[in-house]
C-alpha cells in the first residue's frame, strides 16, 4: 500500500469533501478506497454551475446542517479528485 492510499484510508467512515479540477464537488461518507477510486455513501454531488451559493458556503452549510444526500452510494474515479478533506476540518463562516 502506498502512502497516499494509507493517508486516504484514514478518512474511512468519515464525512469527506472531494474537490475536483472541474465544477463538481462530492460530499459523503467515505465507505471504501479502491485502486481506481472511492465509494461514498449518503453522498451529495454538486455542480457549482447550478444554484446561487458559492462552493465554500455550500460546504460550510453541509458541515453545519449535515450533508443533503442525493445519492445512496456513488463511485468517484481517483483521477477526478484533486484533494480530500474531512468535513470536520472545514473552517467555516
Amino acid at each position: 500500500m502506498d502512502s497516499t492510499t494509507s493517508t486516504i484510508q484514514s478518512f474511512l467512515g468519515k464525512n469527506v469533501v472531494f474537490d475536483t479540477a472541474g465544477p463538481v464537488t462530492y460530499l459523503g461518507t467515505l465507505a471504501s478506497v479502491e485502486s481506481d477510486g472511492f465509494i461514498l455513501e449518503n453522498a451529495d454531488i454538486r455542480d457549482r454551475h447550478e444554484g446561487h451559493v458559492s462552493k465554500e458556503k455550500y460546504i460550510c452549510d453541509a458541515k453545519a446542517h449535515g450533508i443533503q444526500a442525493n445519492r445512496a452510494r456513488i463511485f468517484v474515479f481517483r483521477d477526478a479528485v484533486i484533494s480530500v478533506s474531512s468535513l470536520d476540518d472545514v473552517i467555516g463562516e
